[in-house]
């Protein structure tokens, strides 16, 4: 997203670019942080808590080099929230790190279908010769890609990612073995897949099905 509007050679478009995802992508990476926490929290763990996790500051969450990739890419990562699953009230501690991990893709995605509602209404409801308020769509339409971005991207089983945490709690442990054996492969595999753009594919597909159901939630509004 960024990235492109950098190649186009137009600096004020990149410039505007610029303003509207930086607070979008903060905003998905902090939701994304603390929902891991708050999950772990109610499961009984209070690791995140004591680690200051459980905040809507970003400088609690933000990793650099992820920050970085959100910015240009669409897609990306934060510090991992730590979390004891010694401290879960649940017994099956791996089904409890399954919830803990896929509390931020879902969180994300939550995110993207509110994002798109708003957006949607600003388009049908609003005038959108107002600058002031065709912006405000514009930057509820980036949160909504970022969102589903982080959060597609995070569902990939591979470590650290929240996908293989999720995956995990279903592996018998003879393949999970097997899965670490060959994590150098995967992700020699992610990359191929990344470098030549069919994970946008996957993204796209799923941000189409986020746009179609906040259109079946605001088309009755119109």
């Amino acid at each position: 997203m960024l990235l492109r509007s950098l190649l186009s050679g137009d600096l004020r478009e990149f410039v505007i670019t610029l303003c509207l995802v930086l607070p979008a992508v903060i905003i998905c990476l902090t939701i994304h942080e603390c929902a891991h926490g708050l999950t772990a929290r109610a499961l009984g763990d209070r690791t995140a808590e004591r680690a200051g996790r459980l905040t809507l500051d970003p400088m609690a969450h933000i990793d650099p080099f992820g920050f970085l990739c959100m910015m240009l890419l669409g897609f990306g990562w934060a510090r991992p929230v730590p979390v004891n699953v010694s401290g879960f009230r649940i017994k099956n501690r791996k089904l409890g790190m399954a919830l803990v991990a896929l509390a931020g893709p879902v969180s994300n995605l939550l995110l993207a279908l509110v994002s798109y509602i708003v957006a949607l209404l600003l388009t049908y409801k609003v005038n959108s010769d107002i600058m002031f308020l065709e912006t405000l769509r514009m930057f509820f339409t980036y949160i909504g890609i970022l969102s589903v971005g982080l959060g597609v991207f995070n569902l990939i089983p591979v470590h650290p990612l929240d996908g293989s945490r999720v995956l995990n709690a279903f592996l018998p442990y003879r393949l999970q073995v097997k899965m670490e054996r060959y994590q150098s492969v995967i992700l020699l595999a992610l990359i191929v897949i990344l470098y030549f753009g069919l994970f946008d594919l996957v993204i796209a597909g799923v941000d189409n099905w986020v746009i179609e159901l906040a259109i079946r939630v605001v088309r009755p509004l119109l």
